[in-house]
C-alpha cells in the first residue's frame, strides 16, 4: 500500500504525458487529480497506522549502486514526519489540481501542466519518503528540475525564462554544498543510511576532519553543509532572489511550490537532520540568525510591494524564518508544526490570488483594483481568513503555531534570543502590514479599474466554477481549524507522536516555561499587530495626518518614504549586487586567467616558449659542442648532478604539504574563476 504512494502520481504523470492527446485536454487533467486524490486518501489511511498506532514501516526495494562492501539502496522509511508531510503533499496538490482544471482551462497545452504538477508531487514524495541522504537528494534534484518547467511553462514570455534560470542557479550553489555534506557523510560513516548515520553519530561527536586545511569538527561540518543546502531551497536570505521571480509562472504553480513542494524542502530536511543539527552549537546559531533575518527583512519588502503574488510570496520567506529560527532555538516539532498549517493558509491565499486575477483578466497590481468587496465575496472571506491565519489572530491555525515560537523565543532567557525575540515581533507587525494592505487595495480602497475592465464586468467578474470553489472552501476550513485539532497532537507537553522520527533534546523543557510567562508579554504580538493595522488603516485613508493639520509635515514625510521606499521595493538591491559581482568576476577571469595566464604566460612557457627556448638551447649546443672525450664525460656528471639534486630535494621536502597547498591553491583559483 505504501509504495503506492509513490507509484500512483508516477502514473498519472506517465499517462497524462505520454497519452493525453487521447484522453483529451479535460480527460488528462481529471486522470492526474484522480490518482492525487488516491494518494491522498492511502495517505490518511497510513496516517492512521503510523502516527495515531506507533507504527514505523522501513521497506528495501533493492540495491541500486554495489561498491565492494559498500552498498546505496532504494528503500522507503514511513515514520510520523514522513506520513504527515506526505499527507500535507497530497492534500496541497490536490487541490491545486482540482483547481487548475478551470484555471488552465484556457491553455492548449493543460495537459502538459498536469503532467508536470504530477511529476512535481511525485519527488517531493521521493524526497520525504527515502530512508537515506543519497535517495533525498534524487528527489531534492527531481523538485528542482519540475520547478524550472513548472515557472518556464509559459515558454515564449522573456521573463519567465529568466526566472527560471535564475531558481535553477541560485539553488545550484546550495546545491553543491549540500552535495558535499551527503559525500562527507559517507567518507565517515560509509553509508548514507539514516538509521546507520543517527545511531552512530555519538561515535565521532568529539572527532574533526581536514577541510581545505582546516581542522573541523566532523558535526559541525556536516551540519554547516546540510544547513546552506535548506537555507538555498528553503529560499532564506542571500539565497531569496529567486522566489519572488518564480511569480512569472502559473498562480496554481505558485500555490505547490510555496506551500508543500520546493520551499518546504529545506525546513524538512533540517528537521530530518535534527539530530546532527543539535550536536553543532554553531549551526544552531546560524540557524537563528539567518531565520530571525529572513523573517524581518522579507517582511518589511513584502509590506513595500504591488503585486498580490509577490507579496505572498515575500509572506512566504518570512514564514520560513521562523520556522529556521524555530529549529535554531532547538523546536523542532513547533516549526514542523507551524510548517503544516503554513502549507493550508498560504495555499488558501495564492489560489484565491489567483482566483482574483483571473477575474481582472490577469491584473495583479492591487493599485490598479479597488471596491471589488461586493463583487467577489468569496474571494474576499477567503484572503481575509487567510491573512488572520497568517497574522495569528486568536483560534485560527496561526495562533497555534506562530505565536509559540516567539514565545518560546522570549522563553530561553539569553541575549541573542531577546535579539531574535525582537526580529520576531517586529516581523509579526510587518506581517499585519501587508496583510492589511492587500485587503484594503483590493477590496475597500477606490476603484482604479481601466475601460476594459468596466466593459467586461459582468462577463468575467465571477466567483467561477464549483471546481476552484471548492478547493479554496476546503482550504478555508483547514486554515480554520487545523491549529486547533492538531496542536495537542504535535506540540502538546508529553506528547509520544514524534515517536523517535524528530530529536527531542533537552532544550524543550522551555515548554514548561511558556505557561508562566506575563500574559502581556504573550499577547503582545497580536497588540501589535492590531496597533499597526490601525495605524496603516488611517494612513492609508488619509485620516492620519488630519490630526496634524500640517502640510510641511506631510510634504517631509512623503519626501522621506519615497526616498526609503525604494529601497525596500528592490528588495535591498540584492539582485543589482549579484548582478554586479558576476561582472566584476567575470571581467576579471577574463583579464586574468584568459589574456595574461591562457593566452600569455602559458603560450609563452607553451608551444611558442617551447619552440623558441629550444631553438636556443639547440644552437647554443650545437655552437659549444667539441669533438673529445672530456666534453662528453662533463655532460654526463652534469646532468647526474642535477638528477642527485632532484632527488634529494623531493625527499627532503613533505609531499604531503605541498600537494595539500597546491590543492589549496587550485581551489582558490577556480572559487575565483567561478
Amino acid at each position: 500500500m505504501y509504495i503506492l504512494i509513490i507509484i500512483i502520481p508516477l502514473i498519472g504523470c506517465i499517462l497524462s504525458g505520454l497519452f493525453g492527446r487521447y484522453f483529451g485536454r479535460e480527460g488528462s487533467a481529471l486522470l492526474s487529480t484522480l490518482g492525487i486524490f488516491i494518494t491522498f486518501m492511502i495517505s490518511i489511511f497510513g496516517f492512521y497506522e503510523i502516527a495515531i498506532c506507533n507504527t514505523i514501516i522501513s521497506i528495501k526495494i533493492y540495491n541500486w549502486i554495489l561498491l565492494d562492501i559498500y552498498s546505496i539502496q532504494i528503500g522507503l522509511l514511513f515514520d510520523t514526519i514522513t506520513i504527515t508531510m506526505a499527507i500535507v503533499i497530497t492534500s496541497i496538490s490536490f487541490f491545486v489540481h482540482l483547481y487548475s482544471i478551470t484555471y488552465m482551462s484556457h491553455d492548449p497545452f493543460i495537459s502538459r501542466f498536469m503532467t508536470w504538477l504530477s511529476l512535481f508531487t511525485f519527488f517531493m514524495l521521493i524526497l520525504v519518503t527515502s530512508d537515506n541522504y543519497f535517495q533525498l537528494f534524487l528527489g531534492w534534484e527531481g523538485v528542482g528540475l519540475c520547478s524550472y518547467l513548472l515557472i518556464n511553462f509559459w515558454f515564449t514570455r522573456i521573463l519567465a525564462n529568466k526566472a527560471a534560470i535564475n531558481a535553477m542557479l541560485v539553488n545550484r550553489i546550495s546545491d553543491v554544498f549540500f552535495t558535499l555534506g551527503i559525500i562527507i557523510i559517507f567518507l565517515i560513516f560509509k553509508t548514507t543510511d539514516y538509521n546507520t548515520v543517527f545511531n552512530l553519530i555519538n561515535l565521532i561527536n568529539n572527532e574533526s576532519i581536514y577541510f581545505v586545511n582546516i581542522l573541523i569538527n566532523k558535526i559541525d561540518l556536516i551540519s554547516f553543509f546540510l544547513f546552506i543546502g535548506a537555507i538555498g531551497k528553503s529560499a532564506q536570505i542571500f539565497f531569496h532572489v529567486w522566489l519572488a521571480l518564480a511569480m512569472e509562472g502559473p498562480t496554481p504553480v505558485s500555490a505547490l511550490l510555496h506551500a508543500a513542494t520546493m520551499v518546504t524542502a529545506g525546513v524538512f530536511l533540517i528537521i530530518r537532520s535534527s539530530i546532527f543539527i543539535e550536536y553543532s552549537n554553531k549551526v544552531l546559531i546560524l540557524l537563528s540568525l539567518i531565520g530571525s533575518t529572513t523573517a524581518i527583512f522579507s517582511g518589511i519588502v513584502a509590506t513595500f510591494q504591488y503585486d498580490v503574488k509577490r507579496i505572498i510570496a515575500y509572506s512566504t520567506c518570512s514564514q520560513l524564518g521562523y520556522m529556521f529560527f524555530s529549529c535554531g532555538l532547538s523546536n523542532y516539532s513547533v516549526a514542523f508544526f507551524h510548517l503544516f498549517n503554513h502549507a493550508f493558509f498560504k495555499a488558501l491565499l495564492f489560489l484565491s490570488a489567483g482566483a482574483l486575477i483571473h477575474s481582472l483578466f490577469d491584473e495583479q497590481d492591487i493599485r490598479k483594483m479597488g471596491k471589488l468587496l461586493w463583487g467577489l465575496p468569496i474571494i474576499y472571506a477567503a484572503i481575509s481568513i487567510g491573512s488572520l491565519a497568517i497574522l495569528g489572530f486568536p483560534f485560527l491555525s496561526g495562533f497555534y503555531s506562530k505565536d509559540l515560537i516567539i514565545e518560546l523565543a522570549y522563553s530561553r532567557y539569553c541575549i541573542n534570543t531577546i535579539y531574535i525575540y525582537i526580529l520576531a515581533i517586529l516581523a509579526a507587525m510587518f506581517t499585519a502590514s501587508y496583510s492589511l494592505k492587500v485587503i484594503f487595495y483590493i477590496f475597500f480602497a477606490n476603484s482604479n479599474f481601466n475601460y476594459i475592465i468596466y466593459k467586461f464586468w459582468n462577463v468575467n467578474l465571477s466567483e467561477h466554477t464549483d471546481k476552484m470553489i471548492f478547493s479554496i472552501y476546503s482550504l478555508i476550513i483547514l486554515s480554520i481549524i487545523s491549529g486547533y485539532l492538531f496542536s495537542d497532537m504535535f506540540i502538546g507537553y508529553g506528547s509520544i507522536f514524534w515517536n523517535n522520527s524528530i530529536y527531542i533534546g533537552i532544550n524543550n523543557i522551555y515548554f514548561i516555561d511558556i505557561e508562566y510567562i506575563n500574559p502581556l508579554i504573550k499577547n503582545l504580538p497580536i497588540i501589535l499587530s492590531l496597533s499597526i493595522m490601525l495605524i496603516l488603516y488611517y494612513s492609508l485613508n488619509n485620516i492620519f495626518f488630519f490630526f496634524f493639520n500640517n502640510k510641511n509635515f506631510y510634504n517631509k514625510f512623503l519626501k522621506i518614504y519615497y526616498n526609503i521606499a525604494p529601497f525596500f521595493y528592490y528588495a535591498l538591491f540584492f539582485n543589482k549586487i549579484y548582478n554586479k559581482m558576476y561582472n566584476i568576476i567575470i571581467k576579471s577571469s577574463y583579464v586574468i586567467f584568459i589574456k595574461y595566464i591562457d593566452k600569455g604566460l602559458l603560450e609563452i612557457l607553451g608551444p611558442f616558449g617551447v619552440y623558441i627556448i629550444t631553438k636556443k638551447i639547440n644552437n647554443i649546443i650545437m655552437n659549444s659542442v667539441k669533438p673529445y672525450i672530456f666534453f662528453y664525460i662533463y655532460i654526463f656528471f652534469l646532468n647526474l648532478s642535477l638528477i642527485l639534486f632532484l632527488i634529494i630535494f623531493i625527499n627532503y621536502i613533505n609531499i604531503y604539504i605541498l600537494l595539500n597547498n597546491l590543492f589549496i591553491l587550485g581551489l582558490i583559483i577556480i572559487i575565483f574563476y567561478l
